[in-house]
């Protein structure tokens, strides 16, 4: 399969996978007191030891194979760190959008706001130019928001819940937009040895917050509480960010942000079915808005990308 055909089948089941993964953080939080940083902890804990165990039988089966190129040691050092960082700021604040607010309104927003930061970053950091349609995409996304916000009724979209899924698409966006920098001239890198360092750093750098709000939760349920944890680290952590990774390092960022909206649809389709959650006509529309604005960034950049295409062959 080409590299591109490759990269794409990661995102998708990367995106399906993130979107199981506010809908066991909710189960968590029904049948125990445990809070979002110790839920992030340990999904960066459980997520660590799992990639730890692939990095060493990878290591095992590549021992008499030719040397890879090896990253400089300062670009990886940043790779590292500041995928870490996003990861630590990502998924806390989303763990906490989905407890204030919802698994839907958390997930919606989340990914909503993300390709808006990221187109955003991307033209001021890599000089992607926005365009006429980018920038009516962008005040879709921010319209979309204001209804989610301004709409709501009964409480059910809470302002705390909106502003941490905010928080947690600005770590998203850092995320990307890092992968993608670095990406760009074609350097070497090692999508699964960066998300187990960056899943060290996570854990690391949660661990006196996690330990402030309680490591250890008091349930009724612990082998229920257990086994959605065990899930959270495989599946939708050591799984999809090791498949996200090598993604997004060779599809465009506006690309990479359409794929992941198969995060927050599958997201509300569990939301409703499985968890009861109601969609009022104010989170239809401002999910809606969203949705059209982020695939209207990536109609754009499909077409700024052929019309480059295009003036290169020229």
């Amino acid at each position: 399969m080409p590299a591109v055909g490759r990269s794409l089948l990661y995102l998708i089941v990367a995106g399906v996978a993130w979107g199981t993964a506010g809908a066991a953080a909710s189960l968590i939080f029904r049948v125990s007191d445990m809070g979002p940083l110790a839920l992030s902890f340990w999904r960066c804990v459980g997520g660590l030891v799992l990639l730890l165990g692939a990095l060493a039988l990878r290591t095992r089966s590549r021992r008499a194979a030719a040397p890879a190129t090896v990253e400089p040691r300062r670009r990886r050092l940043i790779r590292i760190l500041g995928t870490g960082i996003g990861l630590t700021v990502f998924q806390s604040a989303y763990f906490a959008a989905v407890e204030a607010t919802g698994l839907a309104v958390g997930t919606v927003v989340t990914l909503g706001a993300g390709p808006v930061m990221i187109a955003l970053g991307a033209r001021l950091t890599m000089g992607e130019r926005l365009g006429g349609g980018g920038a009516a995409a962008v005040g879709g996304a921010l319209a979309g928001l204001a209804v989610l916000v301004l709409g709501g009724e009964n409480g059910e979209v809470r302002p705390l819940g909106v502003a941490l899924a905010v928080l947690s698409a600005a770590g998203y966006a850092a995320i990307t937009l890092l992968t993608r920098w670095l990406g760009r001239d074609g350097g070497a890198s090692d999508a699964l040895s960066t998300t187990t360092w960056a899943f060290a750093v996570g854990a690391a750098g949660l661990l006196p917050m996690a330990a402030a709000e309680g490591l250890f939760p008091h349930t009724g349920q612990p082998l229920e509480v257990l086994g959605l944890l065990v899930y959270v680290a495989a599946v939708p952590t050591a799984l999809a960010y090791a498949l996200y990774f090598a993604g997004a390092a060779v599809v465009r960022a506006a690309t990479v942000s359409v794929i992941m909206l198969l995060e927050p649809v599958s997201a509300a389709v569990i939301a409703v079915t499985v968890l009861g959650e109601e969609l009022t006509a104010a989170t239809v529309v401002g999910t809606l808005l969203l949705l059209v604005a982020v695939t209207g960034l990536a109609l754009a950049e499909a077409r700024t990308a052929t019309a480059r295409r295009r003036e290169a062959v020229a």
